[in-house]
């Protein structure tokens, strides 16, 4: 779900980013990709951390837009990308439990 979120936020801000600097992009594929021990996810092996040790994300499309441009592309995607953003800061986060009434 975490990569199928960074796939779609980096596709909205690719495209943002396309239109702000007018690149015409007809069709690009966004694709992602993690490294995850699922001994961890399942408890099955004590120490094994939970979660995600490498995540790689990338793009394939034909733009016709000079290099200097789709540099300045991929770092506005980058930099806007609400969910890679939040994966390379590590914000700070809290896990409640609220009883509901009966």
């Amino acid at each position: 779900m975490l990569l199928e979120a960074l796939i779609a936020c980096a596709g909205v801000s690719m495209r943002a980013a396309a239109a702000v600097l007018e690149i015409p992009i007809k069709s690009a594929q966004i694709s992602a990709e993690g490294d995850v021990d699922l001994r961890g996810t399942l408890g099955v092996t004590e120490g094994v951390p939970v979660g995600f040790k490498e995540i790689a994300c990338g793009s394939t499309s034909r733009p016709t837009a000079p290099q200097n441009q789709l540099d300045q592309l991929l770092e506005l995607t980058d930099r806007y990308c609400v969910i890679f953003q939040t994966i390379q800061n590590s914000p700070k986060t809290t896990v409640k439990l609220h009883r509901a009434g009966r």
